[in-house]
């Protein structure tokens, strides 16, 4: 009998399935997921879905293959173990999932991150009860009904509104109760329990149809709506105009969720491991106290500068000051990496190469001490090549801007 397929790649407790070479397979995020916990980097477990379960969906009229439910079951249960914590828990701790897709590489049209996945009417009461801290467990609710409902149920804006139908339940509620727009981390309990409510009552009133209660169900779901999104028009516009093949496919990557909004003590944040604007070698990005990382980039608070973390966390801006040096020694290149703090501990969610300005690429090509240029053996190419070095584009962007000043170049 021939072996089945393996579409599920684990990682977690410093032991990963895959490694990150396998981009083809795992997507840009689930490979070096992979790679930073073999390297023993403090990353949550979770599994990759990969990406020829999204060839065989879209071969097989949107179907799965037989042998990925039991696959993400075992997925699961090795998150539960490391975790001590258990999906769809009504009593004791519940594991909580992120859900985020996978391309090779980022690309416009993906599916947003969802998080919090697992919960529901039953498992946030365990939230509350294990944490003793019913604000935060009813906010984490209320978001997760906020993304899955925009994500994977498509409550989104119609034509002719102005505003996101979630963000305008939460406005009128604010103006309802408190006659001003207060921040959402100043919302109650109460507060979020009343949303979740509301939330619930415009999905039913926009699909028809209740917001799903089975965790399974609702992660079920969410890779399909992965999946989906790989075809969705702007990702198939940006696949034409850059050549990338609709055959690659995207993976899945499901996390076990750690929380950046659980008090004082709890962030999350975005960095780079240089200064991608001017090529400075400073830890350079923002960060938010009490948030989950979705807080960060969506404008809802301002951020503060990740150099600001050193006051408020001192143990931790050490430990991401470790961490920053381990990144850029061992992938050789500067980093782009999201974390999130729980309670003091430091979790990594995901780094990829940087993106960088054409003057901070000629900056990171003379190498430091931790971007020393790769050894042929190293496999990066045959010729000796500092990680940080500028493309061609990079120089002539560059260079372009230097001499082109006003009053020159003119015939």
């Amino acid at each position: 009998m021939p072996k089945a397929l393996k579409y599920v790649y684990t990682w977690g407790n410093k032991k990963a399935d895959g490694d990150g070479s396998m981009k083809a397979l795992l997507g840009g995020k689930g490979a070096n997921l992979a790679e930073m916990t073999r390297i023993g980097l403090p990353v949550p477990p979770g599994f990759t879905v990969t990406t020829e379960v999204c060839t065989y969906f879209y071969a097989h009229k949107k179907t799965y293959p037989k042998e990925l439910q039991s696959q993400m079951e075992a997925g699961v249960v090795n998150m539960e173990k490391i975790m001590g914590t258990k999906f769809g828990a009504t009593s004791g701790m519940p594991l909580l999932l992120a859900v985020r897709s996978g391309a090779r590489d980022s690309m416009p049209g993906m599916m947003d991150t969802i998080l919090n996945l697992g919960l529901n009417d039953q498992s946030v009461l365990a939230l509350e009860a294990a944490t003793k801290n019913a604000r935060f467990a009813w906010d984490c609710y209320r978001r997760f009904i906020q993304m899955y409902g925009d994500v994977v149920l498509g409550v989104q804006k119609r034509e002719g509104e102005d505003h996101e139908p979630f963000e305008t339940v939460i406005h009128e509620f604010k103006h309802e109760k408190y006659h001003a727009d207060i921040e959402d981390s100043q919302l109650t309990a109460e507060d979020q329990q009343e949303l979740v409510k509301r939330f619930k009552a415009l999905v039913k009133e926009r699909t028809g149809k209740v917001f799903p209660n089975n965790p399974w169900d609702q992660l079920r779901g969410a890779a399909g709506a992965v999946f989906s999104s790989w075809m969705n028009d702007r990702a198939i516009v940006y696949r034409r105009k850059y050549n990338i093949p609709a055959e690659w496919g995207t993976a899945v990557n499901v996390q076990a969720m750690v929380f950046g909004n659980t008090g004082e003590t709890s962030g999350s944040g975005v960095a780079f491991t240089r200064n991608p604007a001017n090529g400075v070698n400073e830890f350079y990005g923002e960060f938010l106290v009490n948030a989950q990382g979705e807080d960060v980039v969506a404008g809802v608070r301002t951020p503060e500068p990740v150099l600001k973390l050193k006051s408020v966390m001192p143990k931790s801006y050490a430990e991401l000051l470790a961490v920053r040096k381990t990144l850029e020694t061992h992938f050789k290149d500067v980093q782009d990496v999201e974390f999130t703090i729980q309670e003091g501990k430091l979790f990594m969610l995901q780094t990829r190469n940087g993106k960088r300005t054409a003057a901070a690429a000629l900056k990171f090509a003379a190498p430091g001490p931790h971007l020393r240029p790769r050894r042929r053996e190293e496999g990066q190419g045959h010729r000796h090549r500092s990680p940080g070095r500028p493309r061609r584009r990079h120089r002539q962007d560059l260079l372009q801007r230097r001499t082109l000043r006003p009053g020159c170049g003119k015939g």
